[in-house]
């Protein structure tokens, strides 16, 4: 069995419970308040804010190797970089503050899993960072594909509300198309295990993100 194929089956879980959480389900289903979807595009922008960040430190950190693997590194912060910016227009666009949100702190979930990653980079493996691209990129994909068509729709809200999420869905096809690959170049069982473990870690917490977003008829809110 590959590795990317052994990285799913050990995440099953994790990636069930996920997309079995009741918000994702409404999601899913187009079924999104406005205060969901904003609440949603703010913790969005408090991790994905820290992608180009966490991708430099990681190349950094890389051994040589892996220079292979630094050398995609590269490539992702040249597509990832400016996307926080997608995500602030967004909110305004859907009647949002985004000075607010840019000057505002993430909800512990978020707050967690980002210090969780520059922590792993920092004093265990960098390589371990892959995990995170398996989890962020495989969620949104499915929200980009079968949910931000019926959420616009629902919402009556411009194009221009949607600029990060439906991008996101051409885009992280591609590039899961470039991780499976990559994963399948890791031979080293402490790397595996490291984007395994890392995997699990950061499907727990955005899980726990998405458990704070309000529903609709519901008054909750992200846990700060």
């Amino acid at each position: 069995m590959s590795f990317f194929d052994t990285l799913q089956e050990a995440t099953h879980q994790e990636r069930h419970e996920l997309f079995n959480l009741p918000v994702i389900r409404d999601a899913l289903e187009g079924k999104v308040s406005l205060e969901s979807y904003r609440a949603f595009l703010t913790q969005a922008y408090y991790h994905v804010r820290h992608t180009v960040p966490l991708m430099m430190a990681c190349g950094a950190r890389l051994p040589s190797r892996l220079e292979w693997l630094r050398q995609a590194v590269c490539e992702y912060i040249e597509d990832e970089y400016g996307h926080e910016q997608w995500v602030l227009n967004d909110i305004e666009a859907c009647g949002g503050d985004k000075s607010a949100v840019r000057d505002g702190r993430p909800s512990l979930p978020i707050e967690l899993m980002v210090g969780f990653l520059y922590d792993l980079i920092a004093r265990d493996n960098p390589v371990g960072l892959f995990g995170m691209v398996n989890v962020l990129e495989g969620t949104s994909i499915a929200l980009a594909t079968h949910a931000a068509g019926s959420i616009r729709q629902r919402l009556d809200l411009p194009e221009s509300a949607f600029s990060y999420l439906s991008s996101h869905g051409a885009l992280d096809i591609e590039h899961m198309q470039t991780y499976r690959r990559l994963m399948n170049k890791l031979e080293d069982p402490d790397d595996q295990a490291a984007v395994i473990h890392a995997s699990k870690v950061v499907y727990t917490l955005y899980a726990d993100m998405f458990r704070g977003l309000p529903r609709d008829g519901e008054n909750v809110h992200a846990p700060v």
